[in-house]
C-alpha cells in the first residue's frame, strides 16, 4: 500500500478540517503525514488550527478508512489526485476553496485546452434541451478540443452530457458522493458511456451517504474545473445560480441564455442576465466572441512564426504553454525540469519579450 498516498487520504477524511485548512497544515508541517505526526502543540502553530482543531486531529483516528479507502480504488481502477500533484487540474488548482483530493474514473484530460461547464434545471424544456443539441453540435462541427462539464444530473445535466456523447465530445461528470455508487440510478447507462469518453469525478470518498448539502458543495469543482459556465434554463432559485455564482468568485466567465419573460425556468437566467452575474448569449457564435475563441484560432496558425530570438529554455516554454494552455510555474518547472529559479527568471523574460502573460498564483499563458 502506498503509505504517503493513505496519509494524503486521510488528512482529506479529518471532519471539520477542509481543503484550506488542509493545505496551511500541508504547507506549514511539510507533509500529509507530518499532520499526523506532530503533537496537538506543534499543530496549534498552524495558522487557522486552535486548540480544538488540534485535539480533533489528534483524535480522529481516520488511517484505518484511509487504508480501507485505498483498497477499494486499487480494486475499481479509480485515480486520486492530491492538490500538489502534477495530474491535479490546473483550473480548479487555481481555486480558494478547492477540494484536498479529487477521485476520478474514466479516461479524461481535465486539463484540455477549452473546458465548460453547462448547467440548468432539473426540470428541462424542449426550448432548454434543443440549446445544448445545438451548442454540442456545433463544438463538435468546429472541431474544438473542449470538455463539457455538468452534474449528472436531470434535466440540463444529463441532456449535456447525452449530446456531447452524441457528438463524440469528452465529458465529465461531477457527483456528490463515491464512486460506488451513482445518483440518480437512471442514469448509470449514460455514466458508463462517459467512462469511454470523459468520465466520472467526485471529492467524495466511498460509502458517502446521499445529502443535499453535498450537491452544493460539488458545485464548486463543476464551476473550478471550467473555463466559463453556461446556464440554459434555471428557476428562480436553484443549484445552477449557486453554480454561476461560485464561478463568479473563481473571476471566471458566466453565460445565460434568456427565456421568454413569465416561463417559470427561464426566470433563473433572466435574472441573472439583468443583475450583471451572467453574460447573455444566444448561440455558439457570442460564446466564441466572448471568449475569444475567433481571434485565438486565427493566430494559431502564425503564432509561432513570431517567436524568434528565442534561446533553448525560453523556445520550451513556449512550446509547452502552446501544448498546454495556462500552467502554473511549478508545472512548467516539472515538465522542463528545471529548477523553479531558472524558470523564473525564463518567464521574466518572456514576459519582457510580451509573449506570456502572468496570472494570478504564479499561473501563465501565452498572449
Amino acid at each position: 500500500m502506498n503509505e504517503d498516498l493513505k496519509y494524503k487520504v486521510a488528512l482529506s477524511m479529518l471532519p471539520n478540517i477542509g481543503g484550506i485548512l488542509a493545505r496551511n497544515l500541508v504547507a506549514y508541517i511539510g507533509s500529509a503525514e507530518g499532520v499526523f505526526s506532530q503533537s496537538a502543540k506543534a499543530l496549534t502553530k498552524v495558522p487557522g488550527i486552535g486548540e480544538a482543531y488540534a485535539r480533533q486531529i489528534k483524535k480522529n483516528n481516520v488511517l484505518p478508512l484511509a487504508e480501507k479507502e485505498l483498497e477499494y480504488i486499487d480494486k475499481n481502477g479509480i485515480d486520486i489526485h492530491f492538490y500538489t500533484d502534477t495530474t491535479y487540474p490546473r483550473r480548479l488548482k487555481s481555486c480558494v476553496d478547492a477540494p484536498l483530493i479529487i477521485y476520478t474514473k474514466g479516461k479524461m484530460n481535465l486539463d484540455t485546452e477549452r473546458v465548460i461547464s453547462i448547467v440548468g434545471t432539473r426540470n428541462a424544456t424542449e426550448y432548454g434541451r434543443t440549446i445544448v443539441e445545438n451548442l454540442c453540435r456545433e463544438f463538435a462541427e468546429r472541431k474544438y478540443n473542449i470538455l463539457i462539464v455538468s452534474g449528472l444530473a436531470y434535466g440540463i445535466d444529463v441532456q449535456a452530457h447525452r449530446c456531447a456523447l452524441n457528438y463524440n465530445l469528452p465529458t465529465v461528470g461531477v457527483i456528490a458522493h463515491g464512486l460506488d455508487m451513482l445518483y440518480p440510478a437512471i442514469h448509470k447507462q449514460t455514466a458508463e458511456k462517459m467512462l469511454e469518453c470523459g468520465g466520472i469525478v467526485t471529492d467524495f470518498p466511498s460509502n458517502t451517504k446521499i445529502d443535499p448539502a453535498n450537491f452544493i458543495k460539488r458545485n464548486r469543482i463543476i464551476a473550478g474545473l471550467a473555463d466559463a459556465t453556461i446556464v440554459v434554463e434555471s428557476a428562480q432559485k436553484g443549484g445552477s445560480l449557486i453554480t454561476a455564482d461560485i464561478a463568479s468568485s473563481y473571476n471566471r466567465d458566466v453565460f445565460a441564455f434568456p427565456g421568454r419573460a413569465g416561463d417559470t425556468y427561464s426566470k433563473g437566467c433572466n435574472l441573472l442576465i439583468r443583475n450583471s452575474g451572467a453574460t447573455l448569449i444566444e448561440g455558439i457564435n457570442d460564446l466564441e466572441y466572448f471568449m475569444g475563441w475567433e481571434k485565438t484560432d486565427k493566430v494559431d496558425a502564425v503564432q509561432s512564426s513570431l517567436f524568434i530570438d528565442l534561446n533553448p529554455n525560453e523556445q520550451k516554454v513556449v512550446d509547452l504553454l502552446k501544448e498546454k494552455g495556462e500552467l502554473f510555474i511549478d508545472q512548467i518547472s516539472a515538465e522542463i525540469k528545471l529548477p523553479v529559479s531558472r524558470i523564473s527568471a525564463t518567464m521574466l523574460n518572456l514576459e519582457f519579450k510580451n509573449l506570456v502573460h502572468a496570472l494570478p498564483g504564479k499561473m501563465y499563458k501565452l498572449r
